[in-house]
This record gives structure tokens, sequence and C-alpha cells, in this order.
């Protein structure tokens, strides 16, 4: 394998580190941001989003007429690349962006890529997504949220749940039933929902490090006009396999470690463990280099994923190894921090004795959705025992 990049592809990605290391706000690349509230980081990170749409960044593999750049995979994977090494985010609509955006391009009508594309890259327009619902997450397709048709509408009753950051959004692509009688796969449609629609209820959901980043959505009589329809009557499951092939698109860059190993280290250089640094202890630093072994074994893994991806090869199993491997090791390096934070761990933000302003215990108390969100770790290791390991599927 060639791990080397041609001379226009390293200009590329000196023109990408360049552009983030002069307009990335500082605040965002010490980390200082995590110290806002969840309004005001929200409102940070919608600025970033602006800004980073005014540079051209966002969505830059969708194609040029669309607003994109038109980038190769190859280009993709360097702009994540670098985003990653600063440790800063994409923006705030990348449900619009990464999902519903190409979905669109792909299979939406002229009327609606008129409509909804050109307010999707800029954030005029904030998405989220409405597939998961109390007792359909994992098995979404038992979903149970109806639509009746109605005229030149469909009636919607049903709730979502999880719906990340559905409380600033403007609109909701939205899975429901449509033929009840059918097969659970079949009879199921895709919708796009203005949010502001009378007989929608957000209800944000409190989560353990007291942000509400997920919702509960319900839906109480909502009409919406059947030309939001996206795709064939009942077929909506195969748009919404086509959405998942976009995220995994849009996913399939480097998870970079590196912000978070060198706070971890300076983390170990300031804190004591038997009344020395804790970094100059044996197992510290045998645990610290296991850490920064395991990111770079990621980091190969991640290649393997991308060589496929340039060979036209359709999606492996790569992708599971590399959600498993990035969210479990993020998990214990943030158990890692607390062990040496010891008693300052259980500081809040405000304590004047609270390290690092309590960005850590937040950090840990987040850390675990990782495992959670975009398909289980254990949906995930079935995915892995089936296809690389030929093991029988689970009941």
């Amino acid at each position: 394998m060639d791990f080397s990049y041609s001379p226009e592809e390293e200009n590329f990605r000196q023109h990408v580190r360049s552009w983030l290391e002069t307009n990335a706000p500082s605040d965002m690349r010490t980390g200082q941001d995590e110290d806002l509230t969840p309004d005001a980081r929200w409102e940070r990170q919608k600025a970033w989003h602006k800004k980073l749409y005014d540079g051209g960044w966002i969505g830059i593999w969708w194609p040029k007429e669309y607003g994109g750049r038109g980038a190769s995979i190859i280009e993709q994977t360097i702009f994540y690349d670098e985003l990653g090494r600063l440790g800063l985010p994409n923006g705030v609509n990348m449900s619009g962006v990464n999902l519903l955006g190409p979905t669109l391009i792909h299979l939406g009508t002229e009327e609606q890529k008129q409509r909804f594309l050109p307010k999707i890259l800029p954030a005029d327009e904030i998405w989220c997504q409405g597939y998961s619902e109390p007792g359909s997450g994992s098995d979404l397709a038992s979903l149970q949220t109806r639509a009746v048709e109605d005229g030149d509408h469909f009636v919607v009753n049903g709730q979502k749940v999880w719906t990340s950051w559905a409380q600033h959004s403007d609109w909701i692509f939205l899975l429901v039933r449509t033929d009840p009688n059918a097969p659970k796969h079949q009879g199921i449609s895709y919708i796009l929902v203005d949010m502001r629609m009378p007989g929608i209820t957000v209800r944000p959901l409190v989560q353990i490090n007291g942000d509400a980043e997920f919702n509960e959505v319900f839906f109480e009589d909502v009409r919406v006009p059947k030309k939001n329809l996206v795709g064939d009557l009942n077929r909506g499951w195969m748009v919404a396999v086509t959405t998942l092939m976009f995220e995994r698109v849009a996913t399939g860059s480097f998870y970079r470690f590196e912000k978070t190993l060198t706070q971890l280290y300076d983390l170990a250089r300031r804190t004591e463990l038997n009344g020395k640094p804790a970094v100059e202890d044996t197992s510290v630093r045998q645990q610290l280099a296991q850490f920064a072994i395991e990111a770079e074994a990621i980091k190969y893994n991640d290649l393997r994923r991308l060589t496929r991806q340039l060979k036209g090869m359709p999606p492996g199993p790569e992708g599971s190894f590399s959600k498993i491997n990035t969210t479990e090791l993020n998990l214990r390096m943030c158990n890692f921090a607390m062990e040496l934070l010891g008693p300052y761990a259980i500081l809040e933000k405000g304590e004047p004795l609270a390290i690092d302003h309590a960005r850590w215990s937040h950090r840990m108390l987040s850390a675990r959705a990782g495992t959670i969100a975009a398909g289980t770790n254990e949906i995930q290791r079935g995915i892995a025992g089936e296809r690389v390991l030929g093991l029988p599927k689970g009941r």
C-alpha cells in the first residue's frame, strides 16, 4: 500500500491547513468552547458553519452545480483529516448536508431540489432525522408512526425519539408507515416535514452530561403535502438505505485522536500520583503509549477502508471495526482522565478547584453515547461476526 499523496494532493492539504489555521476560532482549537452553555455552544458552532460555508468547505463532495466543490474521495479525506487534527466540528447542519441533500440530488423531484437544496449548505434551514422510535431503534423497520392519505396531504400521527437537534431544526426528513398491512420493510414512506407545522411538539431529553442534544418529537394530525414525498409511496425503505449509504461516505474519514492524546499527556504532567507527576509513573506511561498505538491502528484500518472506496468497491466491514474502535477508545481515554484527576473528577463546572473547567468529566459523561449512536457497537460486532468470521445470524 502506498501511503504517500501526490504533489497536487499535498498542495490541497497545505491549502486546507492554512485556511483552517487562519480562520478557526481559537476557543474551538483549545477546547474552551466546551465551557459554554449548550445553547451558546450551538450558536458558536452555527457561526463556524457559516464561516466554513463562506470558505467553500461545507459539502465539498456535493456536485458543483448544487454548490459543492465536487471534491474527490482523497480531497474529502484530506479535508476531514485536517479538520480532525485541530479537533474542529464540521458544522451544525450535517443531517442536511451529509444525509438529506445527497439523497435529494439522486432521488428528489426537480421541484424538491430547487426548493430545498439551496438552503442546506449555508444552514439557512436546519434539518434533523426522524428515524428512531420508542421500541424501533436498532430494529428501525418496525416503526409505527403512521401517515394516512387525505386528498393532497398525508396526516401524520406518532412519535420519534433520540432526534438530534430537533429543538433547533426547521425541517425533518421522516420515515412513516403508509401501509400497515405490508411486510415491515415495505409499506414505509419517506417524507419531508416542516417542523413549524401545527401538531408537532418537541421535548428535549436532558442527558447525564447536562446537555439536551436529543429530543422526543410528537406528531398529532400533522398535515404534510404529498409533494414532499421522496421516492415512491411505500418504497421509503430504499430511500432510507440510500441516505444511510451517504452517511457512510460522509463519515468515512479518519477519526483523529492527536488533540485528545496531547491534552491527556498534558493532564498527566499536571496531576500527581504518589507525590510525583503522574506522567513519570511507569503504568501511566504504558497506558498513554497503548492509547497512541490503538489510535494509529485505527488510522491504518481507515486507510484500508479508503482503499476500497478508491477501487470503487462497496463499503466493507472496516466501517464497523472503525466505529467500534474509535468510540470505545474515546470512552477509555476519558475514563483514564477520570483516574488521573482522582477526587478532582467529581467537581463540576464553576467549582474554583475544577481542573480544566471540568471538561474531562463532561467528555466522559458524553462518551458512552458514541457507542450507541449510528448503530450500537453490539450491532457492529454482529456485522463483523457475520461478514468477516462467517458466524450465523443472531436471533
